[in-house]
């Protein structure tokens, strides 16, 4: 039987192995646009779920079960996360009322999951981590008609996910081309797989990187001898250059490295010199980098040298240091904000936006709250939920302007009982000011959800950003770090400039229709830049078309189009 102690283990478990792997599961996106990977959205998912376990301390497993559902769903990232808290939210409706788990009630539980889990997705797609969680259900009853041992049928269940998981490529064309498996169902398979670990085998899988692939990756990063052994020297910079070389030793070598390590001393400190039969290491910190190398082929040939300016280095961090404590006391300002507030308006906006003019824009257009994230930074049902209610309006529309963020979204709705929570589909930001927009404050909230929804879809978003992998996109092979521009989500072509992508992308998107192009620009792109692509889409436009230019601000995306 499964008890509420194994119940809160095992699920630490599964939440380490898949922290430990979210990188591997990273990986597996076979788009090349930069976003809220889905390893990072699992890990972060099922994070909370541990955070809220560790401190209880019961035997019930239906509370454990209720305690981990509701932390997943206030905590769920990014679709694959709210699925993943979807499927804890049925296992936990199973499991109501029930003090210890035998196989078939466990598997009955995951059956509640797997259902809670496709119908909150309006067109479920097969091969995917919805695939996953039913094949190995299936499975789960199976063993638990012939043997009802909770262990025998965790058992069957982690196998046939990763038996489903191998199939995911025959159902989605997409991951057979990319050869790769599909993301979301590699993470559940780890969640799985830790949680087996700890109820069959008594073992909790830890989060931490094995030690054996730390000394592995030190042996791969000649940088770290020199960061271990000069720690000790860090505090105040006396001279300039940080000097680091490492000398193939010469059979008739004229000094010994003890002779040199007193040298390099009279020129400077933070001396490191460490030797064996073929080379030695030498960090120093001096203003005579030459000397110090000069020096050092007295004993034999340099093999590698790093010059790095130390007082330069530190200029940088210490702006970095201000940025950050800046962006640290807006967070927690932006967290007073956000404390629950009487609803006494009638009406109220929450929108997701990242960027301070793009934030900016959504204030003006009457937006109470912007939470901060979008594409490589999804907010959790939470963050959404602290907006919501921290909205004094009767009606409250949320506006995700995201497509992976849509689903935590509408997670929001059932857990606010004081006020109307409205969700506008918007699944891209040019959607979501264009919904705005649409807005009129003499309908009801009824129409104006019909109003914004309908505005939405009919506005065209362009985007020009950067390859984040290697990747194809339909017949196009596409290399890290190569400008591409999206229609809709759909890469039309790649480049070299993005000036030169947004101009380009402009005039394929532009029908005879078109009567506004808004171009937005963000991080990575200068005024001047941002003018020259505006004067030439203007020209390309024409007359009939209005043009506008807005400083975004965002990351990832080096501009922004909306096209009406």
């Amino acid at each position: 039987m499964i008890n509420g102690l194994s119940f809160k283990n095992a699920i630490i478990s599964g939440a380490n192995n898949i922290l430990r792997h979210k990188e591997e599961v990273n990986a597996l996106n076979i788009f090349p646009v930069p976003d809220g990977d889905t390893g990072t959205n699992m890990s972060m998912t099922a994070e909370s779920a541990k955070t809220a376990l560790e401190e209880m301390n019961t035997q019930n497993v239906a509370e454990i079960a209720a305690a981990a559902a509701s932390a997943m769903l206030k905590g769920a990232r990014g679709n694959s996360g709210v699925i993943l808290s979807l499927l804890f939210r049925g296992i936990a409706d199973g499991l109501s009322g029930i003090e210890e788990a035998d196989g078939q009630s466990f598997v009955n539980a995951l059956q509640a999951g797997v259902t809670k889990a496709y119908n909150a997705v309006m067109n479920p797609t097969e091969g995917t981590i919805l695939t996953v969680a039913r094949m190995a259900c299936e499975s789960g009853k199976i063993a638990a008609d012939v043997e009802d041992d909770p262990i025998i049928v965790f058992s069957a269940i982690c196998s046939a996910a990763n038996d489903a998981l191998e199939c995911t490529p025959e159902m989605l064309p997409v991951l057979k081309k990319a050869g790769v498996v599909d993301a979301g169902g590699k993470g559940l398979c780890l969640i799985f797989e830790g949680m087996l670990s700890l109820l069959r085998d008594g073992i909790m899988i830890s989060a931490d990187v094995p030690v054996e692939e730390k000394i592995e990756a030190a042996k791969n990063d000649e940088d770290d001898f020199f960061k271990n052994a000069a720690a000790q020297f860090d505090s105040e910079i006396t001279f300039t250059y940080c000097t680091e070389f490492i000398i193939g030793r010469s059979a008739d070598s004229e000094k010994s490295p003890l002779e040199l390590k007193a040298f390099l001393e009279t020129i400077g400190d933070c001396v490191v010199v460490a030797e064996d039969e073929d080379i030695v290491k030498v960090h120093v910190h001096t203003e005579h980098p030459g000397k110090a190398m000069e020096e050092a082929l007295t004993i034999g040939q340099l093999l590698t040298v790093k010059v790095e300016n130390m007082k330069e280095q530190h200029r940088k961090a210490a702006e970095e240091f201000e940025k950050a404590k800046a962006k640290s006391e807006a967070e927690e300002k932006r967290r007073e904000e956000l404390k629950p507030v009487s609803p006494v308006e009638e009406v109220g906006f929450v929108a997701v936006a990242t960027g301070d003019g793009l934030e900016t824009l959504f204030k003006d257009l009457g937006c109470c709250h912007i939470i901060n994230g979008g594409q490589s930074m999804n907010p959790s049902t939470e963050d959404i939920l602290e907006a919501v209610l921290a909205t004094p309006a009767k009606t409250v529309f949320v506006l995700p302007n995201n497509k992976n963020i849509l689903l935590a979204a509408e997670q929001v709705v059932p857990l606010v009982t004081d006020r109307t929570v409205v969700i506008i589909p918007t699944r891209t930001i040019p959607q979501g000011l264009v919904a705005m927009l649409s807005y009129s404050a003499d309908s009801t909230p009824e129409l104006n959800q019909d109003y914004m929804t309908a505005a939405a879809k009919n506005v065209s978003t362009g985007q020009v950003t950067y390859a984040a992998r290697n990747s194809e996109f339909g017949s196009t092979k596409i290399k890290e770090g190569e400008i591409i521009a999206l229609h809709n989500g759909k890469l039309t072509h790649k480049d070299k400039d993005p000036v030169h992508a947004a101009v380009k992308l402009a005039k394929d998107m532009i029908k005879r229709d078109t009567s506004y192009i808004t171009l937005i620009y963000g991080n990575g792109i200068t005024e001047a830049q941002a003018n020259v692509a505006f004067e030439a889409i203007q020209s390309k436009a024409g007359s009939n078309i209005e043009v506008s230019l807005i400083e975004g601000g965002q990351p990832i995306y080096y501009f922004i189009l909306s096209v009406e």
